[in-house]
């Protein structure tokens, strides 16, 4: 079960442009001072935890940032829709902002990521992100990225864990999206599990480029289950594509 949202702010608060670039500014700076440091105790606590007891640490630091920008930025959010069904699975998120990194890992159940391998090479995150047994990929390597995700994918699930992927890849400008890679299908109808879609607008509170934040209530919706198994990937990806570019849009203020 996802932990409880907090409450929905009312409107779009006001605040001076300068005090909303000055709170940007901070918290910007506190994501980079806060990752690094707590990455360090991260790693040592870690070195001695089995990887069960290890996701309550990953889950304070998500906290902890979500709980610093709603003071800073005036940044809240609020969850929306379908229940998570009991049991892990696969969920694909829209990806548009920094914001769902942080986010997911405090609104999902344990879980494991599959993200770029380029993000093991930064210094003492990486390590982090391997004790977490995230799902390294190569994105140009093709199809042998996609057997890898499948591969350790079926893995993780079977320990337990959600797989959370990002299926356009990269973050997408508002309005934006490209087609859905297979992985996650693939993995969900392999493993005889469902995937669970995510839509929300947070690229428009925190875009993609810039430091800027804008006050307000991102929205998150999850989808209804779909079921993967003995259907086509890409019918099952366009059908997920549909639903979630066209939430998105319903979402985006103005």
């Amino acid at each position: 079960m996802s932990p409880p949202s907090p409450s929905e702010a009312q409107g779009t608060p006001r605040r001076p442009a300068a005090l909303q670039a000055l709170g940007s500014l901070f918290f910007t700076a506190f994501l980079f001072a806060w990752t690094f440091c707590y990455a360090i105790v991260f790693v040592l606590a870690c070195a001695v935890l089995p990887f069960p007891r290890r996701f309550p640490l990953a889950r304070f630091w998500a906290a902890t940032l979500l709980a610093v920008l709603r003071w800073s930025c005036g940044l809240d959010y609020r969850v929306e829709g379908a229940p998570l069904p009991e049991g892990s699975h696969v969920a694909l998120w829209k990806h548009s902002s920094s914001w769902e990194t942080i986010a997911m890992m405090f609104l999902f159940p344990r879980q494991v990521w599959v993200l770029k391998r380029e993000l093991l090479w930064i210094p003492v995150v990486g390590i982090g992100v391997r004790q977490m047994h995230a799902i390294a990929i190569d994105r140009k390597a093709g199809h042998s990225a996609v057997a890898q995700v499948i591969e350790q994918g079926k893995d993780r699930i079977a320990e337990g864990d959600w797989v959370m992927i990002f299926p356009e890849g990269t973050r997408m400008p508002p309005g934006g999206t490209r087609r859905y890679g297979v992985s996650g299908t693939l993995l969900a109808a392999e493993a005889g599990r469902l995937i669970v879609p995510v839509a929300h607008n947070a690229g428009h509170y925190w875009p993609r480029r810039g430091l800027m934040k804008k006050p307000g209530t991102v929205r998150v919706v999850i989808g209804a289950p779909v079921v993967a198994a003995g259907r086509d990937a890409r019918a099952v990806n366009e059908q997920i594509q549909a639903w979630v570019e066209a939430t998105v849009k319903r979402l985006t203020p103005g």
